[in-house]
């Protein structure tokens, strides 16, 4: 009889656990989207013409207000993909480029801004340059 319990015991113990899929290593924010970090997307992904007009960092967000022609800018798939190397240098430094897949067809100039969270973009020390294609400059990403 104490042989049934603690098998019992043992069973309910092992199959009432659930397994938690959730990352506590997630910083939730209110950024508009992720930044992709990813070698062939920064290769390969859509490179419609996009002007960058300006970037600046509000805590873990990088915002881009941009502007491209198009009829309402709704179809238009933007996206920030990292190009997935850091170049050792001080401060270290990380290549990026905005994606624009555009297939407006209309004369409009429309001026938008996404933020995006760069949190993934974060190396050792307290500080990494992000120089973004097509934008002058770069800006300073402090942590």
């Amino acid at each position: 009889m104490k042989y049934l319990f603690i098998v019992a015991f043992i069973y309910f113990t092992l199959f009432s656990c659930s397994k938690n899929t959730t990352s506590n290593n997630v910083t939730p924010t209110n950024c508009d989207l992720v930044t992709v970090v990813s070698e062939e997307e920064y290769a390969n992904a859509p490179s419609d013409y996009v002007q960058i007009n300006k970037v600046e960092i509000e805590g873990d967000c990088l915002l881009v207000n941009f502007s491209a022609s198009g009829c309402s800018g709704e179809s238009w798939e933007v996206k920030l993909v990292d190009q997935g190397l850091i170049l050792e240098s001080f401060p270290p430094q990380r290549n990026l480029r905005l994606s624009m897949k555009n297939p407006e067809a209309c004369e409009a100039y429309i001026t938008k801004e996404l933020s995006f969270d760069i949190s993934n973009l974060q190396v050792d020390g307290d500080q990494v340059q992000l120089n973004i294609q097509e934008y002058d400059g770069g800006i300073l990403y402090k942590y």
